[in-house]
């Protein structure tokens, strides 16, 4: 076996490895009913298939031509913002409170309020002059 039937190989195997992370995805976006659980398959399971397309681009531009670095930094970029965009989307689904919060147990009256109690504070609010 040469070089290019392995590289070839190698861009196979990442390109099916990529499918079937994003039919997991896709599947996952049918069948999740709440917007919380919903949240984990595009941010997880697609970002990985994603992942994996890119690879098996960089796999095989390397082993056709001089090869590119281009998507070394999209995958970069991508693995950087998937987290944050789904912490945006999960605060999002919070705090439009479809339903109802948790009672609070007896012992902590700020459980599961989204406030901070006054002596947690780290900013303290001076009145103005």
């Amino acid at each position: 076996m040469n070089f290019e039937v392995i590289e070839l190989y190698i861009t196979v195997a990442f390109l099916l490895i990529g499918a079937v992370f994003t039919m997991v995805a896709a599947i996952g976006l049918l069948k999740l009913g709440d917007p919380m659980t919903r949240l984990h398959a595009p941010t997880k399971a697609a970002t990985l298939g994603i992942g994996s397309f890119l690879l098996a681009s960089m796999s095989y531009s390397f082993a056709t031509s001089e090869g590119s670095f281009h998507e070394v930094l999209i995958l970069a970029f991508l693995f950087v913002t998937a987290p944050i965009s789904a912490n945006f989307i999960a605060k999002v689904n919070i705090h439009k409170r479809s339903c109802d919060m948790p009672d609070a147990p007896t012992k902590d009256a700020m459980w599961s309020t989204m406030d901070v109690p006054e002596g947690d504070r780290d900013i303290e609010v001076r009145p103005d002059p």
